[in-house]
């Protein structure tokens, strides 16, 4: 493909979170050098349910200048600390995730090297006792200071935070166009997209368009027949039913929480005036109708909205972008919410994009180096979240036989099988979780490796014993100073 011409005017087609994340990003940080107008139709509802993020949420705010406080105030937003896994390695189990570092490492093996090297003493502490970030989960508290620093990120509501990103980018110069997408125009030599045909007649032309449409992939899939690989027999969930609640209490967790049920699971998500709640599962083994009786009987306080249905097919676009297309959020491929990700990958194509930015024109290196960051990237994302599902010990239902013994990819399988073998974890390029959280998962499903790292035993038992009992106070001392968490946001950004 020779070079295309400059690229001024980018069209984003759609709303919602991705299409707004987009304008905001590209006005505040290039808007100089481009023109960009987003089409969307107030008769089209978006999904909206992508109410929980992940730690770099807070990068890219810094990046655009957004006010912390206004944004959460703007959203209703909470502090999240991690997610609460409840009955996946086993029924009546519980794990949490956190986003914080658990204990301190040194250069030849991660702390739980020291962690297993001390249980082998008798010190049978949970590995979560050495991180700060749990252990102000498990007490409901928050608070942050340039002294106690601590890794967060929100809960927020997706729907206000598309508004809120609106009223941000609009004064910046975001033209913002409302109708519905009738036809998609195209060059018929190069096959590259030329204008958006609207039902008003109005045609919009640009020169660069990003495809926020949602599962429908208006234009990287129904105009540019990009292609998909399907990820349901590693990830069978392909439903989900989603419904808001009054909060019954004033207490607000700076936590997620996810509960495996027979078929899938549920989730819970606290903002300061509400309750996200949800049941993802597999239609193979539950009917819509069995799931919204099972997701109204477990959900505390009452409903606000009408449950609704969604289904999806997991798994991504075979390429992000393709010809003078990029495709985001929904549009570009879909891994089901376990992990918060959704919100991560529309941010993490955003940066990618703009530093491969066509100002002087499209060229195909700029496209294979983003499509292949993106596909290392999702791929990984898809492996974390496939891990919670294989390693298990529920044989409860027929769900959880197959999960467990499904083929899962190479990579995901030599990770276990790493981890199991000599307690080692190593990270691929496009690994968005750390140790820490690999970690925590492995041992949360129930992994026990069989060997660890003999750099613990350099220690003597007794200087092993004083280093393990000196992270846990620490981190109790500075637990203790904090306040509870809903008393930190009706001081800091109350809705």
């Amino acid at each position: 493909m020779t070079k295309t011409n400059a690229v001024k005017n980018v069209v984003i087609a759609g709303g919602g979170t991705a299409g707004w994340m987009a304008a905001a990003a590209l006005t505040k940080l290039i808007g100089k050098n481009i023109h960009v107008t987003l089409v969307e139709s107030d008769d089209i509802g978006t999904v909206g349910v992508g109410e929980a993020t992940i730690p770099p949420i807070r990068t890219f705010h810094k990046l655009l200048g957004i006010n912390e406080q206004s944004f959460m105030k703007a959203t209703q937003a909470s502090f999240k600390l991690g997610i609460s896994f409840e009955n996946w390695g086993d029924e009546n189990t519980r794990y949490i995730h956190s986003f914080g570092v658990t204990g301190k490492e040194c250069w030849a093996g991660e702390f739980h090297h020291f962690w297993l090297q001390g249980k082998n003493l008798g010190i049978n502490n949970p590995f979560g006792d050495y991180c700060y970030e749990l252990q102000a989960a498990k007490a409901g508290k928050f608070a942050f200071n340039q002294q106690n620093p601590i890794n967060y990120a929100y809960h927020m509501d997706a729907t206000r935070y598309a508004q809120f990103l609106r009223d941000f980018s609009e004064p910046l110069g975001v033209k913002r166009v409302e109708g519905k997408i009738q036809k998609v125009v195209k060059n018929a030599k190069t096959g590259h997209i030329e204008s958006l045909l609207l039902n008003s007649g109005e045609q919009i032309n640009g020169d660069f368009f990003i495809d926020c449409t949602g599962f429908r992939g208006l234009l990287i899939e129904q105009a540019l027949h990009t292609g998909y690989e399907d990820w349901s027999h590693l990830l069978p969930c392909n439903s989900a039913i989603a419904v808001q609640t009054k909060s019954t209490s004033d207490t607000v967790l700076p936590l997620t929480r996810s509960i495996a049920h027979k078929s899938g699971w549920q989730w819970r998500i606290p903002l300061q005036n509400r309750v996200g709640n949800g049941l993802v599962y597999c239609s193979q083994y539950m009917d819509d109708e069995q799931a919204k009786a099972l997701l109204l009987n477990n959900i505390e306080g009452e409903a606000v909205t009408e449950p609704r249905v969604i289904k999806f097919k997991t798994g991504r676009r075979l390429k992000g972008w393709n010809k003078n297309c990029l495709a985001l959020g929904l549009a570009s491929g879909f891994v089901e919410p376990l992990e918060s990700t959704s919100i991560h990958l529309i941010m993490s194509g955003i940066i990618r994009f703009m530093r491969l930015f066509p100002f002087n024109g499209i060229t195909n290196p700029a496209i294979d180096e983003y499509n292949k960051q993106l596909k290392s990237e999702i791929e990984n994302i898809r492996d974390f979240i496939v891990l919670h599902y294989k390693v298990t010990n529920r044989y409860d239902s027929e769900f959880w036989q197959h999960c467990s013994a499904m083929e899962v990819p190479k990579t995901l399988k030599h990770k276990i099988d790493l981890f199991k073998q000599t307690g080692r974890v190593f990270l691929d390029d496009g690994d968005i979780f750390r140790v820490d959280s690999w970690v925590q998962v492995m041992l949360g499903q129930g992994i026990g490796p069989e060997q660890h790292h003999l750099i613990a035993s350099m220690m003597n038992n007794e200087e092993l014993t004083r280093f393990l009992h000196g992270i846990k106070q620490q981190i109790e001392q500075r637990v203790s100073q904090l306040p509870p968490h809903h008393e930190f946001l009706k001081q800091y950004c109350p809705a």
